[in-house]
């Protein structure tokens, strides 16, 4: 199904604003700190520990805005959805039997272009199973990028729980790696003693640490040859490449011509509360509820999920682009900021997801997050209002933010708005205690 067929018709608003009393006027400098100490001062591999802030107390009457921009995950089902999930047709899905599990693993499959998919909880245990069946021997061996999600930010699974070695290639800028490095990590000479059997090359479209990045077609064409000529099986960790498929505008099936599987999530921007799809041959997925099972992910009754994942890839996929935009908007306000505290690689936007970073050495990524998450001292005189926007110091000494469909143009633009304010307190910081 081309992409250009899929509804954008955009559903009711899905993110009710939280409503938070500000504490009692702060320094700028005891505001951000505060407000450090409430989210959590992030290492750069650790940006899932961060919380929302949170009333602290007693203070003035005024209420703050916010903005949530630290994932697409943090997006929630609308009313159209809600009931979409009440209505749902179910049965035991462990079975085969929820009807509407099944009409979403068919829609999955035909719009990937692949022989069949599977429902699954959660995109790192779709990316496990992945792993698991192509990987069919304990001491088997994958090839990630080094700064991949499954590689960083699964815990391990693979090896903990499939037994399965790891090794790594080099992450470059935009999410892909050098193919004579990847050639040069496959194994040889099996069944030689003395090292794991090259199986698997996993790569991620888009790429999240490097900031949303959309893998290059000619790329993965050049993965897959690589692959068919020794002989290994090509696994995308496609958590968002409905987003890819949008920026290249393309149909996913386009993309995924070039893998052999996929995981691909329906909670993140497509707005599902739950879910994944692990799509490729009917053989490949056999094994893999035979794994999903295994991992405790075999689900009953999960046509009330199932209805809304439905509801994303038919609807949802559309308003994907809304998200690029927005994400552009405020990465250019970023460069037109004044005082020019930023840096940002316009080239770098594609999707959904921004990574910059402060030129400023005395204004860390931390202390910049909790600016902006903080209601600072005479910010609701300056803009009217309170207004707090969520980020995260995130890898590499840089800060991320995710737009999603919780986050609409206004919220950009109060986004903005905040920005500003923060970085002329700072300035005016810097030039008083100079």
């Amino acid at each position: 199904m081309a992409l250009k067929t899929l509804s954008c018709r955009v559903l009711s608003k899905l993110f009710n604003h939280g409503v938070i009393a500000s504490t009692n006027p702060l320094s700028a400098r005891d505001a951000a700190a505060a407000a450090a100490a409430v989210l959590g001062r992030s290492s750069v591999r650790g940006y899932y520990n961060a919380g929302k802030p949170r009333h602290t107390g007693p203070g003035g009457a005024a209420h703050a805005r916010v903005v949530d921009l630290r994932s697409d995950t943090v997006t929630k089902p609308g009313p159209a959805m809600r009931q979409a999930m009440a209505e749902a047709e179910v049965g035991d899905d462990v079975m085969g039997e929820d009807p509407t599990v099944n009409e979403l693993q068919k829609i999955a499959a035909d719009m990937f272009h692949m022989e069949a998919a599977l429902f699954v909880p959660t995109g790192t245990m779709s990316n496990l199973i992945a792993v698991m069946v192509h990987c069919r021997e304990r001491g088997d061996e994958m090839i990630v990028g080094d700064l991949s999600h499954l590689h960083i930010y699964e815990q391990g699974g693979s090896a903990q729980l499939a037994g399965v070695h790891a090794t790594t290639v080099t992450t470059l800028p935009n999410g892909t790696f050098d193919l004579e490095q990847l050639e040069s990590k496959i194994r040889h000479g099996y069944p030689d003693p003395h090292y794991p059997r090259t199986r698997l090359i996993c790569v991620e479209n888009t790429h999240n640490i490097q900031g949303g990045r959309v893998l290059p077609l000619t790329f993965l064409q050049e993965v897959r040859a690589l692959a068919d000529r020794y002989g290994l099986s090509v696994h995308m960790d496609g958590a968002r490449v409905m987003n890819a498929a949008v920026s290249q505008g393309v149909p996913p099936s386009t993309i995924l011509q070039h893998t052999h599987t996929v995981s691909v999530c329906l909670s993140k921007g497509l707005g599902s509360p739950v879910g994944t799809m692990l799509a490729g041959p009917r053989d490949f997925i056999s094994q893999a509820v035979r794994c999903r099972k295994a991992l405790g992910g075999g689900m009953r009754q999960a046509g009330i999920l199932a209805a809304a994942g439905k509801m994303s890839l038919l609807e949802m996929v559309g308003r994907l682009e809304e998200d690029h935009r927005n994400a552009i908007t405020f990465a250019q306000a970023l460069l037109d900021c004044d005082p020019l505290l930023f840096n940002v690689e316009m080239a770098a936007v594609e999707t959904n997801i921004l990574r910059f970073y402060l030129q400023e050495s005395s204004l860390s990524p931390s202390e910049f997050c909790a600016r902006m998450a903080q209601v600072g001292e005479g910010e609701e005189a300056a803009l009217g209002q309170g207004i707090q926007v969520l980020m995260y110091p995130h890898f590499g000494n840089s800060v991320r933010a995710v737009w999603h469909l919780g986050i609409s143009h206004e919220d950009t633009q109060l986004a903005i708005r905040k920005m500003q304010f923060v970085a002329s307190q700072y300035s005016q910081e810097k030039l008083r205690a100079q």
